[in-house]
């Protein structure tokens, strides 16, 4: 038996995919952690992709992924692009992780979470906020949500969703972490984010429902 798997080297344009300009423009964040979230099959890996390229075409950078597996090939552009698929290149995403903060990278895609530890050394990509600080010990969760709100700069979840003529969009929702938002995740108050998200003037503020209405 045999799992086959299409590696492709080139990218559809992003606007192709209707991946928002306010996702695009996440690629120039120059610090913090930005996560992408979603249901399998969501189309998260092909997001990514678009922001790495993205990266890759504009700036110098050295660019690491850690991939499980592989699903885009990229060519080095103006930028260097070292991937990593776990279990062919390296043991697991947390000794990749290790390994890769010593190889002087500007960007690092961790392609997911799977363990306290390497959250705990990342800090990075869950499904939700509440889910990276419930993976602490209790005594630990405010000082991780402390830590959270500083370090963290957007959040991003996305779907796909068919359309009337058999084809699939995707719907997102767009977090940027504004003062407020970053006070809510310090206090434990994230219950508060969804109400946040709706009533923002922030033009790269999108919740989901407002997405999904914009494709209909």
């Amino acid at each position: 038996s045999a799992v086959i798997r299409i590696i492709t080297f080139t990218l559809p344009q992003p606007s192709e995919l209707m991946i928002p300009d306010a996702v695009m423009e996440l690629a120039n964040t120059n610090k913090g952690m930005v996560l992408v979230t979603g249901p399998a099959g969501g189309g998260k890996s092909t997001t990514l992709a678009c922001l790495i390229d993205k990266i890759n075409t504009e700036q110098e950078a050295h660019i690491i992924t850690l991939e499980d597996p592989l699903e885009y090939l990229h060519t080095h552009k103006k930028s260097i692009v070292s991937q990593r698929e776990i279990c062919t290149d390296t043991e697991n995403y947390l000794t990749a992780l290790r390994a890769s903060l010593r190889q002087s990278p500007d960007v690092i895609l961790l392609g997911e979470m799977r363990d306290y530890e390497t959250i705990n050394t990342a800090m990075t990509a869950a499904d939700t906020i509440d889910r990276i600080i419930d993976a602490f010990p209790a005594a630990q969760q405010h000082q991780v949500a402390v830590q959270l709100s500083m370090v963290l700069h957007a959040v991003v979840s996305q779907r796909l969703l068919p359309t009337t003529d058999g084809k699939m969009v995707p719907a997102f929702e767009i977090m940027v972490l504004t003062p407020a938002i970053r006070n809510i995740i310090r206090e434990g108050k994230t219950h508060q984010i969804d109400g946040m998200i709706y009533t923002s003037t922030n033009e790269n503020m999108l919740a989901m429902d407002t997405s999904i209405f914009r494709l209909y």
